[in-house]
C-alpha cells in the first residue's frame, strides 16, 4: 500500500505541476485589474510546497521504515486537501462563470496589444478578460482531484496498518 500510494502521488503531482504550468503562463499581474484569478498565489504556493514535502517524507519513510512519518505526511496531506477543495471551488466558479460568456466577450473587449498574457488573444488588439485558471482542461482538473483522493486514502490506509 505505501508503494501504491507513491505512485499515485506522482500522477497527482504530475497533473498538479502540468495546471500550475498553465497558470503560470497564463497569469499577468498586470493584466489581472481586468480578469483578476481566484486562486489566490499563497493558497496555490502552499498547496504546492506541503504537497512536495509530504511526498519528500514518504520518501524517506519507503526508504528507511520509519512509521512515526506516515502519520506526519497524512496530517500534511490533509492540509494540502483542504487547500485543494478551496481551490476546486473557486476553480468550479471560475468555469461556471466564464463559460459561454467568455466566447462572447472573446471578441469584445478591447485591450491594448502587449497588454500582458493574461488571456487568450481575441483579434487583432483584444483580448479577452479571462482569469488564468479558466484556461485549465477539465479532464486534467478531474485526473489531478481523483488521484488526490486515492493518494490521501492509501497514505491514511497505510498509516492505520502500521498503527495495528
Amino acid at each position: 500500500m505505501p508503494l501504491a500510494a507513491m505512485l499515485t502521488w506522482v500522477v497527482t503531482a504530475a497533473a498538479g505541476l502540468y495546471l500550475l504550468t498553465i497558470w503560470l503562463i497564463e497569469y499577468d499581474r498586470e493584466f489581472q485589474s481586468v480578469a483578476a484569478t481566484r486562486l489566490p498565489v499563497p493558497v496555490i504556493s502552499t498547496h504546492a510546497l506541503l504537497a512536495i514535502t509530504g511526498m519528500v517524507l514518504w520518501t524517506v519513510f519507503l526508504m528507511t521504515g520509519a512509521h512515526d512519518l506516515d502519520w506526519l505526511v497524512a496530517a500534511i496531506l490533509g492540509v494540502v486537501a483542504i487547500l485543494g477543495l478551496i481551490m476546486a471551488a473557486r476553480w468550479i466558479g471560475v468555469y461556471r462563470a466564464y463559460g459561454a460568456r467568455s466566447r462572447r466577450a472573446h471578441a469584445t473587449v478591447p485591450v491594448p496589444v502587449g497588454a500582458g498574457y493574461g488571456a487568450t488573444r481575441a483579434g487583432l488588439g483584444q483580448r479577452a478578460a479571462i482569469p488564468p485558471e479558466r484556461h485549465f482542461p477539465v479532464s486534467v482538473v478531474i485526473l489531478h482531484g481523483v488521484f488526490a483522493v486515492a493518494t490521501f486514502v492509501l497514505v491514511l490506509l497505510a498509516a492505520l496498518n502500521h498503527a495495528t
